[in-house]
């Protein structure tokens, strides 16, 4: 399934630490190649453990074991340094065009063997987005979420709560819960949105406050989960 192209780009993963995070994210080049080039090389100063193409080809880029630098300054909970506690794989895609079934595929067998090898939970894998709101995009709201969740390779929202009114305080609160850090209220909203509500614009609704409330719920972080990092 994978062929070897390694990148210079990684290092010891800090204090210990073992991936419990995969971040997913896309390349927003024009071409696999192009992509490949630039995460191996040493002046980009960027990686990821892996690549998959449009096609489906997948290529590793660092070994699993190390810290590949592809999260960035960001947060998720408690954890501050997801290059030292995840996975990364980016997506061969400029961020204008849906994701290929071959290269789906290959990115669930992929998720499948490395949540098993890892013991990570799949409310654990994660959007680029979803760590920094702020900042980034990808994957976007073009990749199927659901499709990954319906595997048990992510988590979508179970059995909604009731709508409720919209507020903007108890939406940060319940968001903070299920791992969002940022405290601006549009950052957050639009990370949620590109993973629960994709192409879904507009002020904050009662179908926001009753997803959001679901995740909250049934993937709320506590003690071991929702250690520092």
């Amino acid at each position: 399934m994978a062929a070897a192209f390694p990148s210079p780009n990684h290092g010891e993963r800090r204090n210990g630490a073992e991936p419990d995070h995969v971040v997913l994210h896309f390349t927003a080049m024009q071409d696999m190649a192009s992509a490949r080039d630039r995460l191996c090389d040493p002046a980009a100063e960027v990686s990821a453990h892996w690549l998959i193409g449009n096609d489906g080809t997948a290529v590793q880029l660092v070994d699993e074991a190390r810290r590949a630098w592809h999260a960035g300054v960001g947060r998720w909970g408690a954890c501050s340094d997801l290059n030292s506690h995840s996975i990364g794989i980016e997506l061969d895609n400029p961020g204008d065009r849906p994701f290929s079934n071959r290269q789906m595929e290959t990115l669930e067998t992929l998720l499948r063997r490395i949540l098993d090898d890892w013991r990570i939970a799949p409310q654990n894998v994660i959007a680029h987005s979803d760590m920094a709101p702020a900042r980034k995009f990808d994957p976007g709201p073009r990749f199927d979420w659901a499709r990954l969740a319906r595997q048990g390779l992510a988590v979508l929202p179970q059995a909604p709560l009731l709508p409720r009114a919209p507020d903007k305080a108890q939406f940060l609160i319940l968001a903070q819960l299920f791992g969002y850090t940022s405290p601006d209220h549009e950052h957050v909203l639009s990370a949620f949105r590109l993973r629960f509500r994709p192409l879904h614009t507009g002020p904050l609704d009662p179908t926001d406050m009753a997803l959001i409330a679901a995740l909250a719920r049934d993937y709320g972080q506590d003690g071991d989960q929702w250690r520092a990092c």
